[in-house]
């Protein structure tokens, strides 16, 4: 693709930015727009995914049929199998008429799949399914439809470990994966940065009428070392408010460090990558889980070495009185006979698996009520930092009776 028309495309697009990795993902939608490959995007919350599965479709030969896009986090999962496939009139409690579903709809559209991560699995099994056949079957029916829907799918999970979690078909991933599109997080599009900041500036100066705020060189700098974590969707939000609220209109460094987070996980310098992998929740989550399994080890052992004294003491118990008595150990003395009813009284009692689950299910709520303190209760930070879903997070709450406080 040359820069004329990656110019154009940009420009049809209100696509601001020229770094490489940017334009290497605008030269690959354009290269797979013409065929009907499966196409998945990944990247960070707020990269700006969305953009990419319109140029696909506006460039393929299917841009004169229906573009549906889908937020799969956002669709109750008693109910997304009949928002995707659709379903017949009495299949369940409100199903008052027949559905087609998006895929009934879509038929020789494109069909764009945001967050399809969040999918349960038995959705899972029937996307599986429309990818590979072309074939599907509304919820309540018993006929076989067909339909011709060419999927472009995004997500911010990582899918790999989402896969060793049991929370993501191996088979599907492979499916939808057959041109992967890696969007760039804003901290690696260097002077873009300052452009997406002159963009928003600009748009709020229009919109209402207001003088148009500028960087300074020092403030410049400062917006590009900065990490941003919610990418573009953070950047303009902190563009607005600077524009709204800031008195003077030449943005210094001082002025912005009062609208950008003074957390000091959002606001540490970006690292540049030596070849090692960058920072991340996952590998504190990997030592945890191993000190848990530890733990559970250890508690396991003491439970077998309990059992074995607690057989010992029934034997000893049902041995006759006339009978001498063998010590248990060499060394630790025989507990008289007429001692045994204040051992009983001490002895180890096994957990329950129910109990197990409880201890299990109070760290983790103890474990979501940090996240959300160190995040003073943003909902979406605390989801990122224990790598989990807005929904997953919302769920949680709901469980534990966090919705209420937060």
């Amino acid at each position: 693709m040359n820069n004329a028309e990656l110019k154009s495309i940009k420009q049809k697009y209100n696509i601001v930015g020229n770094c490489d990795a940017l334009n290497h993902v605008l030269d690959i939608a354009l290269q797979v727009a013409p065929t009907d490959l499966s196409v998945l995007i990944i990247g960070e919350s707020g990269v700006g995914k969305e953009i990419i599965p319109r140029v696909i479709h506006d460039n393929s030969p299917r841009r004169r049929e229906k573009y549906f896009a889908i937020n799969c986090g956002s669709i109750p999962e008693g109910t997304i199998d009949s928002e995707l496939f659709g379903h017949v009139k009495g299949s369940y409690t409100g199903a008052i008429n027949d559905s087609p579903g998006y895929f009934g709809v879509t038929n020789k559209g494109t069909l764009f799949l945001d967050e399809v991560g969040e999918l349960p699995l038995a959705t899972q099994a029937r996307l599986l399914r429309v990818l590979e056949t072309g074939e599907y079957i509304p919820v309540g029916g018993t006929e076989v439809l067909k339909t011709d829907v060419r999927i472009v799918a995004a997500t911010n999970v990582n899918i790999r470990q989402a896969i060793s979690e049991g929370r993501f078909r191996e088979d599907l991933y492979y499916r939808l994966n057959s041109i992967p599109i890696q969007m760039p997080p804003l901290r690696e599009r260097g002077e873009d940065i300052v452009l997406l900041f002159r963009l928003f500036a600009m748009q709020m100066a229009e919109k209402y009428r207001m003088e148009r705020i500028t960087l300074t060189d020092e403030a410049k700098q400062m917006l590009m070392r900065y990490k941003w974590p919610g990418n573009v969707r953070q950047l303009k939000n902190i563009t607005e408010q600077i524009s709204i609220l800031s008195k003077e209109r030449a943005i210094t460094p001082e002025v912005l460090a009062k609208f950008i987070p003074q957390d000091k996980e959002s606001t540490q310098l970006t690292v540049i990558n030596n070849g090692n992998s960058d920072h991340s929740f996952e590998n504190e989550r990997e030592i945890l889980y191993k000190i848990l399994f530890e733990l559970r080890g250890n508690v396991n052992d003491m439970r077998r070495e309990m059992g074995e004294l607690k057989k010992q003491l029934d034997d000893v118990r049902a041995t006759p009185i006339s009978r001498p008595i063998a010590p248990m150990t060499p060394i630790t003395p025989i507990t008289p006979l007429s001692n045994f009813e204040d051992a009983d009284a001490e002895e180890y009692i096994e957990p329950s698996p129910e109990q197990e689950n409880l201890n299990l299910n109070e760290l983790s709520r103890q474990m979501l009520v940090k996240a959300l303190e160190r995040n003073n209760g943003n909902r979406s930070k605390a989801a990122q930092e224990l790598g989990i879903s807005d929904r997953t997070l919302y769920r949680r709450l709901k469980q534990y009776g966090l919705d209420k406080d937060k």
